[in-house]
């Protein structure tokens, strides 16, 4: 049976993952793609819809309650999936106010007017049907030492940047709407996501891209810090089990328990690249020394921490294993080999993001 999804933030690189996997499967839903197209959301990655007729895109804000008002009236989804956020670290720091904007006001106006259109659907069984997933982070949970737990779905919320507090603010709106007006909401919770289509802003494609170019490969402080990462397509296929199955009310944390340091990443990347694509094939130099590179581990440097550097992350996904049946279909190696193999093929879209 199809179904009418809108998905905010379907532009993005979780949500662009998100669309193309799922309307290349054998799935016949339409997918309204709602996307403000800010830095981290690019058209381009939507290519490969071109010309599908199930596939309508839309340019405008979340945070629009007459727009997104307008499309819910005009094509009266199944369901919302709300993958649209301001999500770099970083740039909450320098700047807050866009992910107060589209973190917690966006996700406000879009439950708002899903509660609206909700309340008022005359057909029970669509009524009954309809659900609204939030996409979050594990980054509302804070940060673990090294034999802490990992974050488990009643983990307290102890956010540490402003772009944690702002998602976490945006969970605690999702289950207010719930609780409060019984609005079907599921939230997931995820943990670092790597793969295609990633600004080359986040630490995975920086350093691919960087290496690529022969610059330095940055990394705060000692380079210790850990992360469980997360395959995006894998990341797909969680959210699909949850929206499909998940119970009403409910979080799903969703993760790999693939926990490495940063170093640990940067050291890998560097491998597969100077196995794919040796740095003498580049003739690449040092940018300091001048000498020819014989490995792009060679352009590791250390840089001062980020102000509130979480030092760890690690998600416990028994519940969605066992709830869902879900279980992430790649290996870290699988995975990051992948993902370093589509940036060096890719060289034109990571030129044309950034």
């Amino acid at each position: 049976m199809s179904r009418t999804i809108l998905i905010t933030g379907g532009a993005g690189f979780i949500g662009s993952n998100f669309v193309i996997n799922h309307m290349s499967s054998a799935s016949n839903d339409k997918v309204i793609n709602l996307d403000l197209l800010t830095y981290a959301g690019n058209k381009d990655n939507l290519v490969s819809l071109s010309g599908n007729k199930n596939h309508i895109f839309v340019h405008g804000d979340i945070a629009d309650k007459n727009l997104a008002s307008e499309l819910l009236d005009k094509y009266s989804p199944d369901a919302i999936i709300n993958f649209a956020a301001e999500s770099h670290v970083d740039r909450s720091i320098s700047g807050s106010s866009d992910f107060i904007h589209t973190n917690i006001n966006g996700t406000y106006n879009l439950l708002e007017v899903a509660r609206h259109y909700w309340s008022n659907l005359s057909d029970k069984e669509k009524k009954d049907g309809f659900r609204f997933l939030h996409v979050s982070t594990d980054e509302v949970y804070g940060s673990l030492e090294l034999n802490d737990p990992a974050f488990t779905e009643e983990s307290i919320y102890q956010p540490n940047s402003p772009y944690s507090a702002s998602k976490a603010a945006s969970d605690h709106l999702v289950r207010a709407w719930y609780h409060t007006y019984g609005l079907p909401t599921i939230i997931t919770n995820c943990s670092n996501n790597y793969g295609y289509f990633q600004h080359p802003e986040k630490l995975i494609p920086l350093v691919i891209t960087n290496a690529l170019k022969g610059k330095l490969l940055p990394i705060y402080g000692n380079g210790k810090n850990i992360r469980d990462w997360l395959y995006v397509e894998d990341h797909c296929l969680a959210i699909l089990e949850a929206l499909n199955k998940g119970k009403v009310g409910e979080n799903y944390n969703i993760g790999s328990d693939n926990e490495k340091t940063n170093i640990e990443i940067v050291n890998n990347i560097c491998s597969i690249l100077d196995e794919l694509l040796p740095t003498r094939s580049l003739s690449l130099k040092h940018p300091e020394t001048n000498n020819d590179l014989t490995s792009y581990s060679e352009l590791i440097t250390f840089v001062k921490d980020r102000a509130g550097h979480d030092k760890r992350y690690a998600i416990n996904a028994e519940k969605i294993q066992k709830e869902l049946g879900w279980l992430p279909r790649e290996s870290f190696d699988t995975g990051l080999r992948k993902t370093v193999k589509w940036y060096i093929d890719n060289a034109d879209w990571v030129e044309n993001i950034t």
